[in-house]
């Protein structure tokens, strides 16, 4: 069996994120970096199958050079390839994106072989996009079913199970095929101190792509208001403990 996953390089979820003078791009002086967390839950799914079936996983970003730490942590926790699409600035539009992954794409499966999955989060934590995945899927001529909080594999079909307000729909999907993995999909694990160390020994790929602009462009970055939130102190010692137990049984906490 042979995977695929497509990862993008986020701010870590909960940081502060400030805005450049020009209003143009996120200012990452004082910001973490991670994996989107639907991404993470596609990196655990494909091990998770591999495991099972056997083969291979690649993880495949496009990004600054920074995002090699974030494929490096991928190959920690089971992978075995790691390619980089290497780009100058922090970021590109989705259809210029899923058009040099799609390239990519193509390139790595004339050498590799064709991928039985490709993996995608659902949607990215920083744009909230919803396109990349799809729009990579049709540049492909391969059918794509997003919002998966369910994955099997078997004799080259891929059974996905989608959440609906009407309960849970079930799509089978003759491979190869993509697939936008939701979070909660599974519990992505952590790097053990022998991948970690494994990963550094592993040479990442480089491969370059070029895309022309999409019709989306970025006008400006706005933050949205900050939200105030007040502190109201019960008492300080030993004289807080009736304000705490009359809160609680407003809470309901003590029936």
């Amino acid at each position: 069996m042979n995977i695929l996953v497509c990862v993008k390089r986020v701010p870590a979820p909960g940081a502060r994120i400030n805005i450049t003078p020009d209003a143009q791009q996120v200012d990452t002086a004082f910001l973490g970096f991670t994996v989107s967390p639907h991404e993470e839950c596609a990196v655990e799914q494909a091990v998770q199958l591999i495991e099972k079936h056997g083969g291979d996983v690649t993880v495949l970003t496009l990004g600054p050079v920074e995002a090699e730490e974030q494929l490096r942590t991928a190959v920690s926790t089971g992978v075995a390839k790691a390619v980089l699409v290497p780009i100058d600035t922090q970021d590109w539009d989705p259809q210029r994106t899923a058009h040099a992954l799609a390239s990519v794409i193509a390139e790595l499966e004339v050498a590799n072989g064709k991928y039985d999955l490709i993996l995608f989060g659902n949607e990215s934590a920083d744009s909230c996009g919803y396109q990349v995945g799809i729009r990579t899927a049709l540049k492909l001529g391969r059918p794509i079913v997003n919002g998966a909080k369910g994955l099997e594999l078997e004799n080259g079909i891929a059974t996905v199970r989608r959440e609906s307000d009407a309960g849970v729909e079930i799509y089978k999907l003759k491979t190869p095929a993509c697939v936008g993995v939701k979070e909660g999909i599974n519990l992505p694990r952590y790097p053990t101190m022998k991948g970690r160390l494994a990963s550094k020994k592993v040479a990442i790929t480089q491969n370059a792509a070029t895309g022309n602009e999409g019709g989306l462009k970025l006008i400006t970055l706005r933050r949205p208001p900050e939200r105030a939130s007040n502190t109201k102190i019960l008492g300080t010692g030993p004289d807080a403990a009736s304000a705490v137990v009359d809160l609680l049984e407003e809470l309901g906490v003590f029936k």
